[in-house]
């Protein structure tokens, strides 16, 4: 192996640390957009700790290393025979997209390119993966092995991208002047365009079901919105979305509004819309979002239903929060949630999935020095830090068509979402990374108080269903499964296709994708999947049938929106929902 300034390959670890850093300086400038500072460093602390171990066994470099040059030799004798496209020795794994131009396999340059650079990062790869460390170091460096071999991508640069230099050809460099545009905008806002977000209002073409906010303070809105149908199912229906992401992901358009089918379904349907905090609100606490949050909207909810009972709701973070408030209204023999649902939501954290590469005892330490110094953990960084977990899909395919090829993304409204984040205060993210992810506290009896009291979530006797999807890297579905053994009610468990945001978002009118369920209970996730039954469509339609059962009798729908006590503050989607971060 040799570096660009004709260095030989060595079996010395530390050289080849070196090597790999010199390397590095060719990604600074497009990394720093995207957190990329933060994710070398860590990327070569790995890979230092690494070469260290592995100085006490240099044997596996040594045969790691030997076979890269082996490979490389033999690419360069297909090379120089013209037969590189016949005999790869290097390919793209299944579903890898960057490769799909026909220029990468048939001009012999491009496909050395390709095929060199593939080599590189399965050796970088398989090295990582073999290097037996503990399990949470080992997938930290596996994670910032991937995101480095990634971001050198020869796709990811104009002068060894053949797309890019036949656009630069054919429109006489226009591609690469609107790319310096676009890229210039971006860096004024601070981050990467996902979509066209000038096709985007709220109001507008995003989150349009009609609805009124009755109730706010400083920590959220209430939405009640219109219904639908003539008569609706008496007790109401309240929807906790997260706290660090807006609630219009669940009322988007009108084809795949999860509030307009429940409205359709004939639920009378409550909302809450969270506020997107200022440094000034750095103390408001994960207590405030139980208690001000969520025990007030349950409070207002009822109060304007005249129910004494009301189904919930949840999603993700949201849905931490419900299991919360739900075990302090055990505490409290409040029996007002008569059945909740959690929708790809972690309650036990032990096995956070991809998000752990992020937390452990030094990084939380110095990201919490950071917010408290700062009063808000940024949504930005929050995105940033989610997209780096698909971050060929979610951010170099971007850096490619919008910077190099200088196109602008199509309209997406679920990207345009993505890309208007919220933020988090001091306060509640110190305690949510800390008891949650750092010490799992949640799942142990008694071990927090919230809101004055004791938490303990066997006392949760309230039917519950829970939503998990197959490929969702933020709530993993076999962790979310172990918040079957922790609740003392009955639970209904279904496992959908896709991943966390898809997954969920997954209309039935369009009747796409499938679920899993009546998998045998008790014996594991593992054993519940392999006795589960697969049905075809959304799971959409298997959960409105649950909920039904839960919902009472019909009765004539309500015609106004909020009462005496609680009055029309403004229309919906709301002003909290508005607030954007640039």
């Amino acid at each position: 192996m040799t570096d660009k300034d004709g260095n030989t390959a060595t079996t010395d670890p530390q050289e080849f640390i070196n090597y790999v850093n010199r390397e590095t300086s060719k990604v600074l400038e497009m990394f720093s957009a995207t957190g990329g500072d933060d994710i070398l460093r860590q990327f070569t602390q790995s890979w230092t700790e690494l070469a260290t171990r592995s100085m006490e066994d240099p044997g596996v470099w040594i045969r790691a290393i030997a076979d890269y040059q082996q490979a490389q030799f033999n690419l360069w004798r297909n090379l120089l025979s013209g037969s590189t496209s016949d005999n790869p020795v290097a390919e793209p794994p299944p579903g890898d997209r960057r490769f799909k131009a026909e220029e990468w396999s048939k001009n012999p340059v491009f496909d050395y390119i390709k095929q060199s650079y593939l080599l590189t990062s399965r050796m970088l790869t398989e090295m990582a993966e073999n290097a037996n460390l503990s399990p949470q170091q080992q997938q930290k460096l596996e994670f910032y092995t991937r995101q480095y071999v990634d971001a050198l991508s020869p796709t990811n640069f104009a002068i060894t991208n053949p797309e890019v230099l036949q656009q630069a050809m054919e429109t006489k460099g226009a591609s690469l002047v609107d790319g310096l545009k676009n890229l210039l905008n971006d860096i004024e806002k601070g981050r990467i365009s996902m979509t066209d977000e000038a096709a985007f209002e709220l109001g507008k073409n995003l989150a349009t079901t009609e609805g009124a906010v009755v109730y706010q303070n400083d920590i959220f809105q209430l939405i009640h919105y219109k219904p639908l149908t003539e008569q609706t199912f008496e007790r109401p229906t309240l929807i906790v979305p997260p706290s660090i992401n807006k609630f219009y992901i669940l009322d988007l358009q009108p084809d795949n509004s999860f509030v307009r089918y429940c409205l359709e379904q004939g639920q009378d349907v409550y909302l809450i819309s969270w506020v997107n905090p200022s440094p000034e609100q750095r103390d408001l606490t994960w207590d405030h979002y139980v208690g001000e949050g969520i025990l007030k909207a349950v409070e207002v909810t009822k109060a304007i239903s005249q129910q004494e009972k009301i189904n919930a709701v949840s999603w993700c973070v949201g849905g931490t929060l419900m299991a919360s408030a739900l075990a302090v209204m055990a505490n409290r023999k409040d029996n007002s949630i008569a059945s909740c649902t959690f929708l790809t939501t972690l309650i036990d954290f032990s096995n956070p999935g991809d998000l752990c590469v992020y937390i452990d005892e030094m990084q939380v330490k110095q990201l919490e020095s950071k917010v408290n110094n700062e009063g808000i953990l940024h949504g930005r960084e929050l995105a940033t830090s989610f997209n780096m977990l698909r971050s060929n899909d979610l951010i170099w395919s971007y850096v490619v068509n919008n910077y190099l090829k200088g196109q602008t993304p199509p309209p997406f409204d679920i990207l345009y979402w993505n890309s208007d984040p919220t933020n988090l205060p001091a306060a509640l993210y110190t305690f949510y990374i800390n008891r949650m992810y750092l010490e799992n506290k949640l799942v142990e009896p008694d071990a927090l108080t919230i809101c004055g009291e004791p938490i303990d979530l066997r006392r949760v006797k309230t039917p519950c269903y829970f939503l998990s999807t197959v490929e969702d890297h933020i709530a993993p579905w076999k962790g979310t499964f172990k918040a079957l053994d922790l609740l003392g009610g009955t639970v209904e468990f279904v496992l959908g296709a896709s991943g966390h945001v898809a997954g969920v978002i997954n209309p039935a009118k369009k009747n796409r994708r499938n679920f899993w369920v009546k998998g045998e209970m008790g014996k594991g996730a593992e054993h519940w999947f392999e006795t589960a039954e697969r049905k075809d469509g959304s799971w959409w339609s298997h959960w409105s049938d649950w909920i039904r059962r839960r919902a009472g009798k019909k009765v004539d729908a309500p015609t106004d929106y909020g009462n005496d006590d609680y009055k029309v503050i403004e229309p919906a989607p709301g002003s909290f929902v508005r607030v954007r971060l640039d």
